[in-house]
């Protein structure tokens, strides 16, 4: 989601897909797609105002176990964010605060506790046991028992629990950055086991604040001691844009901060999804990135939103979030090329070459808010095998290898949350990643979903073990 957008769902929402309904095109075909499984509703076609009766998935593709949101997340805006991993455990964001599940039995998960600590996204990374959050809704105050505060001067920043007791997380430190934190990517150290890296992503200045004011063309490096979290700080601001600070995120190739930065460290290369561009880094020193490249897409992309390396690091998938993830945009009005992914090959002298488009090849209803959204590779030998969430569009697994043909292997598609011609609700699946056999999804109203997906493509994956998983921080996989 776009800086603070979400928290306007409810008064644009019902403007936004009134469009979405009149940009259905009746005369276009569908997309091709695998087919549903026996007994799986079928789509409504394009242009149909019909919502099917219940969920689709791929004959491949089955949800295990289901895990809904509860006490304390039951309230009207306890909306489930980003998920990380570690052992035996799944780590679930909230824009309430976040939840530890015990994952041992992945068809029986169990929710260990949920922490209350309100502050949106609270998107989330584990290491050792240190857990962070990023909160990008500005509060009157950095404890857990905050309330909102003032949108020009709140406080906004990074939070670090000791998750040594994964029963009763302690809240350690808070670390204010500048236009908060929307999203934060763990980066180890590189020749030093003994400290991490967050490299903070923050946009959306305005000249009123006193937190957040133009411009804003960097992002924030904290550093942090893993025995002495409290002793984190902040060691650098770097410069990544020189365009004078372009507040105007509207405007095509304008940039005023990054949405999310994936690492491969093994590689030292960073990918930037940073609203009106991407961005190629060289990341040999941790807290000095180095820009290789700037690229622009003013024709198919919006909001540049997140990146995936290639294992072999030879590629980038970068994903557009158009309509900033409340909007209709998987229709026909829209078209294949936008609210997609777009696949680039990264040159061996490290510049960016676009090879192809991808989008799900389902149409979504008008009630439904649908565009590419967070996922991850599954580690599959020689392949470049991707697992996404497209919100309302559910969850797709994707074959990229052939980059200028990709191809849709799995997937589960839910039934629309509101039925045509009712009010539109938010939700759908946030974050989808694959963890030592499974796909785990964080459904934003609904809670965790855990998917099985067996398929030759795909079943190689489930002979790798993971010890953490934090999607931002690729770990390469064995070839």
């Amino acid at each position: 989601m776009g800086r603070r957008r979400i928290g306007v769902f409810a008064s644009a929402v019902g403007a936004v897909l009134l469009l979405g309904a009149c940009a259905a095109d009746p005369g276009q075909a569908s997309p091709s797609a695998p087919a549903p499984s026996t007994g799986a509703a079928a789509a409504a076609s394009p242009g149909s105002s019909a919502a099917p009766e219940a969920e689709r998935r791929s004959a491949n593709a089955r949800v295990v176990a289901r895990v809904p949101l509860s006490a304390p997340f039951d309230g009207h805006e306890a909306w489930g964010t980003d998920l990380a991993f570690q052992g035996d455990y799944a780590y679930v964001g909230n824009y309430e605060g976040f939840t530890v599940h015990d994952i041992s039995d992945p068809t029986k998960p169990k929710v260990v506790t949920r922490v209350v600590c309100p502050g949106g996204q609270n998107d989330i990374s584990v290491t050792g046991n240190l857990l962070f959050l990023s909160v990008d809704d500005p509060r009157d105050g950095d404890t857990c028992d905050s309330s909102p505060g003032d949108p020009l001067g709140g406080w906004e920043g990074v939070r670090i629990f000791d998750i040594s007791d994964k029963a009763h997380p302690r809240y350690v430190k808070s670390l204010a950055t500048a236009c908060g934190s929307h999203t934060h990517t763990l980066v180890p150290a590189k020749d030093d086991p003994g400290k991490v890296y967050l490299y903070v992503s923050s946009f959306g200045p305005d000249e009123n604040s006193s937190t957040c004011k133009p411009p804003h063309d960097s992002i924030a490096i904290v550093e942090v001691p893993v025995a002495a979290p409290a002793q984190a700080k902040i060691v650098a601001q770097p410069l990544l844009f020189t365009d004078g600070g372009a507040d105007d995120d509207t405007q095509p190739g304008a940039t005023s901060g990054c949405h999310d930065i994936t690492v491969y460290p093994e590689k030292d290369l960073a990918a930037g999804a940073c609203i009106g561009n991407g961005i190629l880094m060289d990341i040999s020193d941790r807290v000095r990135p180095k820009v290789l490249q700037q690229i622009t897409d003013t024709e198919n992309f919006s909001i540049w939103h997140s990146a995936t390396f290639s294992n072999d690091g030879k590629r980038v998938i970068f994903s557009d979030e158009l309509g900033g993830g409340v909007a209709p945009a998987c229709d026909a009005k829209t078209g294949p090329d936008k609210g997609a992914d777009a696949v680039y090959d990264i040159t061996g002298d490290r510049k960016l070459e676009r090879r192809a488009y991808y989008k799900l090849p389902r149409y979504q209803t008008a009630t439904e808010n649908c565009v590419a959204h967070n996922g991850a590779l599954l580690p599959v030998p020689g392949k470049t095998i991707m697992v996404q969430a497209w919100y309302q569009g559910g969850v797709s697994v994707v074959d990229f290898t052939d980059p200028d043909h990709p191809k849709e292997i799995a997937y589960v598609d839910p039934a629309p949350l509101s039925a045509s011609g009712d009010e539109p609700r938010l939700g759908g699946s946030w974050s989808a990643y694959y963890y030592n056999g499974y796909i785990y999804s964080s459904d934003i109203t609904k809670g965790l979903d855990v998917i099985a997906v067996d398929d030759p493509l795909t079943d190689p994956a489930k002979k790798v073990t993971t010890a953490e998983l934090n999607a931002q921080t690729q770990v390469a996989y064995p070839e």
